[in-house]
C-alpha cells in the first residue's frame, strides 16, 4: 500500500513571546484538521516551542495541494485565535496573503516521503525550534557518513553500500544530487556550512526514500529577518534504514546551532520532552522526537520523549554524578586519612 507521510509545521502565535501556542490555538488547528472528511488516513497535532506540527498520512502523494491548503487553512484558524487571544507573532510564519498551491515558499515548513507501507512501518519525525535547517546537518552526517557514530553504516548492507544525499543551496535554491561513498569529501565540505548548504532529503541507491527535511529559509521569501526557520525532519527507521536508538543517539551530544533570541548567536541544540515550550534562559535551540508506528495508515502508540529515546535522563546523570561524589570520597578516606 503506498502511502505518503506528511509533516508541515509553523509558527502561528505564542505566549507572553515566543514560547507555547496556547490551547485554543492548538484546538482550532485541530478541529479544522478533524473536519476534513476523507482527505486523511489519519493525523497528529503537536508542537515544538511556539511551532505547531501537524502530522498526516494519506494516499495523495507529496506536494499535493489538497494536503498543503488543509494545513494552511489551519493554520489560518489558528491565526485568527492568536489575534484574538493577543498571542505574540499571530500568523508569523504565514508570509503570504494566500494559498498559492503548495505552502513551500509560503512559510511553513515541509518534510514529506510516499513509499510502499512495509508490515511494520516505523519513522521518526524530529521537530526543532529556536534554530535553522542547518541545524539537522551533523545529525544527519552521522546518521549516513560516519561510522564511529552510528555502526550500522558497517554492519548494515543496505547502509554499508551507501545512500543518495541531495544537499541544498538555500541561497540559490539549487539541490545537488551525491554518492556515498563516492562522494563523501564533497557532502563533508558542503554539510561544514550550515548556513548555505543543508540536507534536503537522502534515498536509497535503489531510489527508496529514507529522509525528508525541510529547508525553506525565512528571510529568503521576506526578504528580511521574521524569526528563525524551525525545522522539521522525516526520518523513516528499521530494516534497511537506521534504526530508532540510531536515529535518536545523533542527538547524544548537543552540538552548537545557530540560534537564540532574534537568531544572534551558536547554542547547543538540547533534547526535550514532547510538547516542551521554549526556554526564556536565552531561547536556547530545542529539538523533539515523535516515534510512531504505522499500519496501513493508520498511526499506532506514540512514544514521545526525546531523552528516554537519547537514552540520558537527568536522573541517570544525578545518579552518576552521585556515584562519582562517593567513589571520590571512598579513595580519600582510604589513601588520605587511613594510610600507616
Amino acid at each position: 500500500m503506498k502511502i505518503t507521510v506528511s509533516v508541515i509545521k509553523a509558527d502561528v502565535g505564542g505566549i507572553g513571546g515566543h514560547t507555547k501556542p496556547s490551547d485554543g490555538l492548538i484546538k482550532a488547528i485541530r478541529d479544522t484538521v478533524e473536519n476534513s472528511g476523507d482527505l486523511l488516513i489519519d493525523h497528529y497535532i503537536g508542537y515544538c516551542g511556539d511551532d505547531t506540527h501537524i502530522v498526516m498520512s494519506h494516499t495523495h502523494g507529496v506536494d499535493n495541494e489538497k494536503i498543503h491548503k488543509l494545513a494552511w487553512d489551519a493554520f489560518m484558524a489558528g491565526t485568527e485565535v492568536a489575534r484574538k487571544e493577543g498571542l505574540y507573532g499571530a500568523g508569523q510564519d504565514l508570509l503570504k496573503d494566500s494559498f498559492s498551491g503548495n505552502v513551500k515558499g509560503m512559510g511553513p515548513g515541509v518534510a514529506e516521503l510516499e513509499f510502499e507501507e512495509r508490515p511494520n512501518e516505523a519513522f521518526t519525525v524530529f521537530a526543532a525550534d529556536k534554530t535553522e535547517p542547518g541545524a539537522f546537518n551533523y545529525p544527519i552526517y552521522r546518521m549516513f557518513v560516519d561510522t564511529l557514530s552510528n555502526t550500522a553504516l558497517i554492519v548494515n548492507k543496505s547502509l554499508a553500500s551507501g545512500v543518495v544525499m541531495n544537499i541544498m543551496d538555500v541561497e540559490k535554491a539549487q539541490i545537488a544530487s551525491l554518492r556515498l561513498w563516492e562522494d563523501k569529501p564533497t557532502i563533508e565540505a558542503a554539510l561544514m556550512y550550515p548556513g548555505r548548504y543543508v540536507v534536503d532529503s537522502v534515498y536509497t541507491k535503489e531510489g527508496e526514500p529514507i529522509l525528508d527535511a525541510s529547508t525553506d529559509r525565512l528571510h529568503n521569501i521576506a526578504g528580511t529577518y521574521v524569526g528563525k526557520d524551525d525545522p522539521i525532519c522525516l526520518v523513516r527507521t528499521q530494516k534497511n534504514f537506521p534504526a530508532t536508538e540510531e536515529v535518536g543517539s545523533m542527538f547524544n551530544n548537543p552540538h552548537y546551532v545557530a540560534g537564540n533570541t532574534r537568531g544572534s548567536h551558536n547554542m547547543p541544540l538540547m533534547p526535550v520532552k514532547l510538547n516542551s515550550a521554549a526556554s526564556i534562559n536565552f531561547c536556547i535551540p530545542i529539538v523533539e522526537a515523535l516515534v510512531f508506528s504505522m499500519h496501513n495508515g493508520k498511526l499506532q502508540d506514540r512514544l514521545m520523549d526525546s531523552q528516554h529515546l537519547i537514552g540520558i535522563t537527568l536522573e541517570k546523570l544525578q545518579q552518576r554524578k552521585q556515584w562519582q561524589l562517593e567513589v571520590k570520597d571512598s579513595f580519600i578516606q582510604q589513601h588520605l586519612f587511613h594510610q600507616n
